[in-house]
């Protein structure tokens, strides 16, 4: 499948207000639109999530097997209570205003529990409260839930894009990544993710107030969620454009310039939303007020999470726009350009002595080739300013370079061109694809443990 437009069925009429967002270079589907599905577009899901679960399972089995034979005498507290998921546990439980001094390298450094952002340790809160269970339970309750959750609106992506096949292998692939371990952990990408993919689907299905609404929450979730937030607001900003330019007279816009948005709203190539669902001939694209109103809605919710939490950090500190940072530089991490990562990979080279930072460094190069590939594709604007965003931050962020494959782990969209690679592989090479799946899972599972049991490295 590799041209959009492929994905359209005859049998299914377009969704009148549905959003006509770009792929760069305008080739899409004939009317520019994406369908909304029908209830049978759905029943692909089950198996995703099944094969999801049974692997994420076999590599949390795996974790816990070689923790015990390594002689280690409370295996689970490998997956529950590690690293960055004790932080939050002190939020869950005490609320904000820890502070750790340490010193590290001669260095002193003065930690704060405020560069963690509120969602994830107020759910384990409410796991508590409702179940009998211990904060570490907790956390992966709420970890193993998003986990799923993320799963399934990383399928719905896929489906309405590139159809069930790709849509399964897009869910297996992430489910497999080197640093998948994470999802079995109580750490917060799951949590982010589940909100970024669900954002996600519902811009791509024109459900403006759940975009804002899931971005706001994502801002929540984790320092980098604006990066939804960012792909909300940019597309809510070129669907403004696209109906400033539908109500334009017709012949201010009759000749397009290949972007897919300058149609002639009656002809067959026209929006989706310009034609009417019954007799009375075309009409603007967005003659409401409705689907605007929830659109301006839509971007003005999305940012309030990320913004919100910034603030009220920065008012707590006594500066209110850059109390935050300040917070964030005490723990080492500021945007830098990239200064910092460049000095990472050249000091890497002389002085390489982890067995970890030689992946790590692949994967961060692998993720640029593969927004790159994304790009050729013609990908969605929301996925790739998504994706876009998530790989400044990581690459343009200084601080502890092993823990950007995790905070890559969100970035999904970056799996659609090996996904639909793999698909047009197993259809023409069945094997091929099978032991490409293998090796992926192989690797996955033993670095997993590796990382989780052996490397003693943060994540």
């Amino acid at each position: 499948m590799t041209e959009f437009h492929t994905l359209a069925r005859p049998d299914v009429p377009d969704a009148v207000g549905a959003p006509r967002l770009p792929r760069p270079g305008g080739r899409g589907r004939p009317d520019g639109g994406f369908r909304r599905p029908r209830a049978e577009s759905l029943t692909g899901a089950p198996a995703a999530l099944a094969l999801f679960l049974a692997v994420r399972l076999t590599g949390a089995l795996l974790v816990l097997a070689s923790a015990r034979s390594a002689g280690h005498a409370h295996p689970l507290a490998l997956l529950g209570r590690s690293w960055d998921s004790l932080w939050y546990f002190g939020i869950a439980a005490h609320g904000y205003g820890e502070i750790r001094a340490d010193h590290h390298h001669g260095e002193l450094f003065v930690r704060s529990d405020l560069a963690f952002f509120p969602l994830y340790p107020g759910l384990v809160r409410a796991v508590t409260t409702v179940l009998p269970v211990g904060w570490g339970a907790a956390g992966l309750l709420v970890s193993w839930a998003s986990a799923v959750l993320a799963a399934y609106g990383i399928h719905l992506v896929g489906r309405r894009l590139y159809g069930g096949a790709v849509a399964t292998v897009l869910v297996l692939l992430w489910a497999v990544l080197p640093h998948s371990v994470v999802l079995s952990m109580a750490y917060t990408e799951p949590l982010l993710t589940a909100f970024a993919a669900w954002a996600l689907y519902a811009v791509l299905s024109g459900r403006w107030v759940w975009a804002g609404v899931l971005a706001a929450g994502a801002g929540l979730a984790r320092p980098n969620g604006f990066a939804v937030a960012a792909a909300v607001l940019a597309a809510a900003g070129w669907e403004l454009r696209r109906r400033a330019r539908a109500r334009a007279p017709r012949t201010a816009h009759g000749t397009g310039t290949g972007t897919g948005t300058a149609h002639s709203p009656g002809s067959p190539d026209g929006p989706a939303a310009s034609r009417a669902p019954g007799p009375g001939g075309p009409r603007p694209a967005a003659d409401s007020g409705g689907p605007v109103h929830r659109l301006w809605t839509g971007a003005a919710l999305a940012p309030l999470g990320w913004c919100g939490y910034v603030l009220w950090v920065g008012v707590r500190q006594g500066d209110p726009l850059g109390g935050y940072f300040r917070v964030q530089d005490q723990w080492g991490s500021r945007f830098d350009l990239g200064r910092g990562s460049v000095e990472f990979v050249r000091h890497f080279m002389v002085h390489a002595t982890r067995s970890v930072h030689p992946l790590t460094v692949v994967i961060v190069v692998l993720a640029l080739l593969l927004f790159a590939l994304l790009l050729a594709d013609r990908a969605p604007l929301p996925l790739l300013v998504y994706c876009g965003v998530l790989l400044l931050v990581v690459l343009g962020g200084s601080g502890y370079f092993a823990s950007k494959p995790r905070f890559l782990l969100p970035a999904f969209p970056l799996l659609i061109p090996p996904a639909r690679a793999l698909v047009r592989t197993a259809r023409a090479r069945p094997w091929h694809a099978v032991l490409v799946v293998g090796a992926l899972t192989g690797l996955s599972f033993a670095y997993g443990a590796y990382l989780v049991v052996f490397a003693r490295a943060a994540l």
